[in-house]
């Protein structure tokens, strides 16, 4: 079975991450794996990849950083939180994956 082509979901890396900070704040090695868990390990997210999506994404607004301690007082790190403006990006891309997969599917052979 081949992969998932890393063009075809570079686009919705973004939607991906926001989906995950919906109902509360995350951190980079949290997001990652939840990623990986709820792809079915299909698509693992390059920490790189993770980085400059929170870079750009905090730029761009949709997003905010804030420092805090791991569970039980462990290691410091870099939360993340969605923002309005997150949450309003988040649902155009849903809104535009929807019709780019009502689209793409009219291309698609489906067997017997």
């Amino acid at each position: 079975m081949a992969g998932i082509s890393s063009d075809i979901i570079r686009g919705y890396n973004d939607t991906m991450i926001l989906y995950l900070l919906l109902d509360k704040p995350s951190y980079g090695y949290e997001i990652s794996k939840q990623i990986k868990a709820l792809s079915n390990e299909k698509y693992i997210m390059k920490e790189t990849t993770l980085y400059s999506a929170f870079t750009r994404m905090e730029k761009n607004g949709y997003i905010t950083s804030f420092p805090g301690v791991g569970d039980n007082g462990g290691k410091k790190r870099t939360y993340y939180s969605i923002t309005d403006a997150g949450r309003e990006y988040y649902k155009a891309r849903c809104e535009e994956w929807a019709l780019t997969k009502e689209v793409v599917e009219q291309f698609i052979k489906k067997e017997n």
